[in-house]
């Protein structure tokens, strides 16, 4: 339950003096619900209004604060027109243009004859200088108290400035003073004021230098936001380690037989992993680990073989993947293994209908069925495992936290232990971030003799000679994926620009070419996969729905279309599905020029490194941490005020911190405990409470 002293702190932006119904929901709408949010919402930029130049010499669209002498009012007779004010000082002239308001209230503030502070941005308008709706209007005396540095946020449409910036100082009046949950030490150390102050400093920024990331208020904030994300991970990975696992260990006589059965040796970084998660399964404890690897690392092979581990154990293995196509590929690519090693696998997807599905539910009920392959719908009510021993998630950025505990939770009374396995490497920070309740393991090598992609850039102006030289690569027996870039918030564009794609292809290359995309069923999807793999047509147009885990080794060419529209680990791990099998791949990135400096960057890394891991942390420093995961299904802690690119360093050390705490103090019962469990519940993570013994 929430601690009192947090009460004001999530009060309804409504209570605030001022803040009615109309303007609550608005300010609801860009920021949220609470004065909390208000608190978070932090200044893009700032208004200098110290400027005051000669109005002869006004440079246009810059913020000016000058006194003038109101000449005339000239009201205009049609309402569509605006009301003007012309008024002047002694180095030129000004006009004030207002539309639609009202004569009464503009006479009263400028009266003729006067003179008059007035502050906003100048205009040229023709050889006329004027400001449309002046920020601030009044007298010297009046406007004394003006802000010389006024801090500019967010808005949304309907929403001005004014109410916006009366509510977050309203709201800051209220912010309560809390407990210190960080050491004295440590605070003269890093040089930072207390919660309260840094709160009130960033809303109240006196050069642009303290908008940074990095300046000392953002950055004790940020590490408050940060400390509360890895306390609230290692009180659920000491939660997971506290809990009563499940203890597997097999004799090796499968795994044995599956190793020898493979066209080629373990790597190291295999090797090492199965080491770990052998390790991990042996112990009483409950295993939570993040299998990493790059594209085309062996990833798969490292389930299977630890899957194994469960069966020779007497217990059954799950194996969970994010779509349909991905689960059936799984099942076809360990169906025959499972064969010559006596194992029984079975398949579930939402697909499965009327008896079939009945029959694996009861066959995985008896414990017939050794190891289940499927996607969510192995976890769904209705379905029993006799014995599940081991959990498999593949290619997840979908899950959260609480989200990977309640699955465990469906298993075997959440004792089963987990692996997760990630599509592409995540960089070090955020595996910190997203993962940080889990032991990891990277799988850093490929699988020897596999040829590099070879990987190019041109213009799309381009197309003709690329479609001419596809034409020449299906004549002499390769395949081809030719990749339509997802256009954002439209299915029906999406499908439009591929089906387009597909019919100019279709036009120029006749029946070899087939299409997939999102909107397709599932069967549909799977008859034209299968198409594509029997070599029955040679090339796949298709949207980003192949970036994830497909594989058809006879795939050695790609073209990716608006190449600079694609993050870089999505270009890595669409790459990553050519150049699987004997003949080289080569991957073709066509872009819409001019590239500006980000594209033009992700285009070079692409060509010059293969490597995942250096790919990961690239994107992340040119497209920031929500992008990197996709924030709203990752997963991934959406940071307020951390950014994960900006505030590495402060991460590492909020890790140590959290660690170092519950080794001190596992109950946060002492002084210091006491306050971060304040911290926990400011930052929105409760449930991490209750994963403290003493609640």
């Amino acid at each position: 339950m929430r601690p009192e002293i947090l009460f004001s702190a999530f009060a309804p932006v409504s209570s605030l003096p001022g803040v009615g119904p109309r303007i609550a929901k608005l300010i609801e709408k860009v920021v949220g619900p609470r004065l909390v949010d208000l608190y978070w919402h932090l200044p893009v930029q700032i208004v200098d209004r110290r400027y005051s130049p000669p109005l002869s010499s006004a440079p246009d669209g810059v913020i000016a604060t000058v006194t003038i002498t109101v000449d005339r009012h000239a009201p205009s007779p049609n309402k569509r027109l605006p009301y003007k004010v012309f008024c002047s000082n002694d180095t030129g002239e000004l006009t004030l243009v207002f539309f639609h308001a009202r004569a009464d209230y503009l006479q009263r503030v400028l009266p003729e004859g006067e003179t008059r502070v007035v502050s906003g941005r100048i205009q040229h308008y023709g050889d006329d200088l004027q400001i449309t709706h002046p920020d601030h209007i009044g007298t010297a005396e009046e406007l004394a108290s003006l802000k010389a540095i006024e801090p500019v946020y967010g808005l949304t449409a309907g929403l001005t400035a004014r109410p916006l910036v009366r509510a977050i100082r309203s709201a800051l009046d209220e912010a309560p003073v809390l407990p210190e949950w960080l050491t004295p030490d440590f605070l003269a150390q890093q040089h930072w004021s207390n919660w309260r102050d840094s709160l009130q400093t960033v809303h109240a920024p006196e050069s642009a230098s303290d908008l940074d990331p990095k300046s000392p208020a953002r950055e004790r904030l940020a590490y408050d936001e940060l400390l509360a994300n890895q306390l609230a991970l290692a009180l659920v990975r000491e939660s997971v380690r506290r809990g009563s696992g499940r203890a597997v260990a097999g004799d090796n006589s499968l795994r044995e037989k599956a190793v020898a059965n493979l066209p080629y040796s373990l790597t190291g970084a295999q090797e090492t992993s199965l080491r770990e998660i052998y390790e991990d399964m042996a112990s009483p404890a409950r295993m939570l680990r993040l299998l990493q690897g790059d594209v085309g690392s062996g990833k798969t092979i490292v389930a299977f073989l630890a899957m194994l581990n469960a069966v020779e154990a007497g217990a059954q293995a799950g194996l969970m993947a994010p779509t349909e196509i991905l689960a059936q590929q799984h099942f076809e690519v360990l169906s025959p293994f499972c064969e010559r090693l006596g194992v029984r696998i079975g398949l579930l997807t939402g697909r499965e209908k009327g008896k079939n599905r009945d029959a694996t539910f009861a066959d995985l009920a008896d414990g017939e069925i050794n190891i289940l392959v499927g996607t969510h719908a192995i976890f769904q009510e209705g379905v029993a495992f006799k014995d599940l021993a081991f959990a498999v998630i593949d290619e997840q950025h979908r899950f959260g936290v609480h989200q990977r505990l309640a699955l465990t939770a469906k298993a075997a009374g959440g004792r089963a232990n987990l692996l997760v396995m990630t599509a592409t490497p995540i960089p070090r920070t955020l595996t910190m971030t997203a993962y940080g309740d889990m032991d990891v393991s990277r799988l850093d090598e490929k699988p020897p003799g596999r040829m590099p992609v070879d990987t190019r850039a041109m213009p799309l102006e381009r197309l003709d000679e690329v479609v001419q030289a596809v034409r020449r690569a299906v004549a002499d027996g390769e395949r081809v994926y030719w990749v339509c870039p997802l256009v954002e918030e439209s299915d029906v564009l999406d499908v439009t620009a591929v089906e387009d794609r597909f019919a100019f292809l279709t036009e120029t290359l006749g029946e070899q070419v087939t299409l997939l995309h999102g909107r397709m069923k599932g069967p549909q999807k799977d008859a034209e996969m299968s198409r594509f793999a029997s070599g029955e047509v040679s090339v796949l147009v298709a949207t980003t729905v192949i970036e994830v885990g497909v594989d058809v080794p006879e795939a050695s060419i790609m073209v990716v279309e608006h190449a600079e529209r694609f993050g870089l680990a999505q270009l890595h791990q669409l790459r990553g599905r050519i150049g699987r099998g004997a003949r080289q791949g080569r991957c073709l990135l066509l872009y819409a020029a001019p590239l500006g400096d980000t594209a033009r960057a992700r285009i070079r890394i692409m060509r010059d490194t293969h490597d995942g891991f250096r790919i990961a942390e690239e994107d992340l420093r040119l497209r920031g941490a929500g992008e990197v995961l996709g924030t709203r299904q990752s997963g991934l802690p959406d940071f307020r005020l951390a950014d994960i690119g900006a505030h590495d360093e402060l991460m590492l050390v909020a890790r140590d911190d959290a660690k170092l705490v519950l080794e001190q103090d596992p109950n946060l019962t002492g002084e210091r405990g006491k306050a971060l469990r304040v911290l926990l519940y400011l930052f929105e993570r409760d449930a991490a409470v209750t994963y403290l013994r003493s609640g």
